[in-house]
């Protein structure tokens, strides 16, 4: 094959195994992901047969890690990550230190340096968030609190990761790397000048970048040009990472990251996400195939010990660190559960530290070879871990008695306090959820005097409301016990505002059993939903394109002159 050809040799052959080995993995109800890193398995140098280029993949896969990085800051919301600070902060932290300890000991016994057990360690102490994304929208609870919860706890995680990954290359030297023309600075000055670029370079995106950028991607799409408004999305990307990694020493992922969240602030944010999907994905599959290439596949035979002690760490000793921490935050154990499951798998950021490890001479290869395996192996079985958390809840709870009593535990946002006042308690509104929908039923609820009790899933928003005399309590209200403490009984309507569709069946039956006679008013977002609710009289449904339609269509009626 004629040299010149490598690029697009490495781009047909990563993407055609990628295709038929994603497509197998998604049959075998495993993610994608496991297929490309397969496919990178094949074309690497540890397997025989047809070799690519890894030279070039890993410039593409650099693409790849801008791209994602993108993604990832054009998703990322500080409102989302606020309301669930109260555990997604000290949870995630508290976590990944002490997964990073079990991997720092883990390597100590091995022999290693402290600085190769500490990238090792971290690495394995950051979750895959396309592998949750994807987990938590098969199974409709994305939108969920609990799922707001593992999200924010995984953001968190992202942002300690881009740190670190800040830091690793001043402190190479001192960790036991490869030495360098700054390795005679001292380091406080080092690690000072790199935290000054930062800092520069984070106040120019957040001060120029805020502005500047919604700006031009204004008056592209005034152009109307779908063509150039995608070109734009991807230059911002690209070109803000790059020029991040020039002029200020940044890494492409911090670059990458916010050139996204600026990006956010733009009216086209949503289009911008639209548009770059395609492109984003391409080239994440990209990195995972050149990922993938890395990965020594005998390791598996000559060290299958300290591959069983590493899926042991990711898949057992972050989740029960992770469900010990939110239990002890006192939060019910279906949510621990969730959020312990969410953890058992590394991916996309334990690649970009380990890779970024390697390339300064921290990590050893045989420490990238651990970390892919146990990516692997952990994200192949991921599906199941999530799959007997329903099953393993109930077998705990008949099991101990401990956890019969932690599930029973009153809870001082659970209950309503003993002062409310009592129009709260006979005739009210039951308002499930607080969310943008919730907050303006609560609005035009408020301005019409008519009382209403919050039932809400966020701690922090049944406690924010408490303190403003609004009556609240926390809970998932599928469970009857909340709805009880709502007063569901005596109310005279139940508004159920979350988009949590899977338990409404399940709300309606415990109002109508406890008050047959309650109003139910429902909001759905899809129209199988409406109409299968519909035809089941749960009650009155809102379905919101249609209502959305139905309001445009009366103000063009009447607003209509004819010429």
């Amino acid at each position: 094959m004629d040299h010149d050809l490598t690029l697009i040799t490495t781009i047909a052959s990563g993407f055609g195994l990628a295709l038929i080995f994603g497509f197998i993995a998604e049959r075998c109800k495993l993610p994608a992901l496991v297929g490309y890193l397969f496919a990178g398995i094949l074309i690497g140098p540890a397997t025989p047969g047809f070799v690519a280029d890894v030279s070039i993949a890993s410039q593409l896969s650099e693409i790849g890690v801008m791209l994602l990085m993108f993604g990832v800051g054009l998703h990322f919301s500080i409102n989302d990550l606020m309301s669930v600070k109260r555990i997604a902060l000290p949870g995630a932290i508290i976590q990944m230190t002490i997964s990073t300890v079990l991997g720092m000991l883990l390597a100590n016994w091995w022999g290693w340096t402290f600085g190769e057990g500490l990238i090792f360690g971290l690495a394995l102490s950051c979750a895959s968030t396309v592998v949750l994304l994807k987990a938590l929208e098969s199974r409709g609870i994305l939108e969920s609190m609990n799922g707001k919860i593992a999200v924010g706890w995984l953001v968190v995680e992202d942002l300690v990761t881009v740190l670190v990954l800040v830091l690793m290359p001043p402190l190479a030297a001192i960790l036991g790397g490869v030495t360098t023309e700054a390795t005679s600075t001292p380091l406080w000055q080092t690690i000072s000048f790199t935290l000054l670029q930062v800092t520069g370079f984070i106040v120019l995106m957040l001060v120029v970048g805020k502005r500047l950028l919604p700006w031009i991607l204004w008056h592209v799409a005034k152009t109307g040009s779908r063509e150039l408004f995608t070109l734009s999305v991807i230059s911002a990307a690209i070109g803000i990472a790059y020029g991040a990694a020039i002029l200020f020493s940044v890494s492409f992922a911090l670059g990458a990251f916010f050139a996204g969240m600026v990006m956010r602030e733009s009216e086209f944010s949503h289009r911008a996400a639209e548009e770059s999907l395609p492109l984003r994905d391409a080239f994440a599959v990209l990195f995972f195939v050149s990922v993938g290439m890395l990965f020594e596949p005998s390791i598996l035979l000559s060290k299958p010990l300290s591959v069983l002690a590493v899926v042991a760490i990711i898949v057992f000793g972050k989740s029960i660190a992770a469900m010990v921490i939110t239990l002890a935050l006192r939060y019910p154990l279906n949510t621990a559960l969730t959020v312990a499951a969410s953890l058992a798998q590394i991916g996309e950021f334990s690649f970009i530290l380990a890779g970024l490890g390697v390339s300064l001479g921290i990590l050893p290869a045989e420490g990238m070879s651990l970390i892919l395996a146990g990516a692997l192996i952990s994200i192949a079985i991921n599906p199941l871990i999530f799959s007997i958390i329903k099953p393993f809840k109930k077998w705990v709870l008949g099991f101990s008695e401990i956890a019969r009593q932690y599930e029973q535990r009153v809870d001082q946002f659970s209950e309503l306090p003993m002062s409310t006042e009592r129009k709260y308690l006979e005739g009210q509104v039951v308002l499930v959820g607080y969310g943008r929908v919730g907050k303006r039923i609560a609005k035009a609820l408020t301005d019409s005097n008519i009382p209403y009790v919050v039932a809400e899933e966020n701690r922090e928003i049944v406690e924010s409301l408490r303190k403003k005399g609004v009556p609240a309590v926390s809970g998932n209200a599928s469970e009857p016990a909340v709805l009880i403490q709502a007063h569901i009984a005596n109310a005279s309507m139940l508004v159920i505002a979350t988009p949590d569709t899977i338990n409404i069946r399940k709300m309606a039956e415990t109002a109508k059993t406890l008050r047959p006679e309650i109003k139910i008013v429902v909001r759905t977002h899809s129209e199988d939903e409406s109409n299968l609710l519909t035809t089941e009289n749960i009650g009155q449904v809102f379905y919101g394109e249609e209502e959305l339609a139905n309001g445009m269509s009366k103000f063009i009626v009447e607003q209509y002159i004819p010429q």
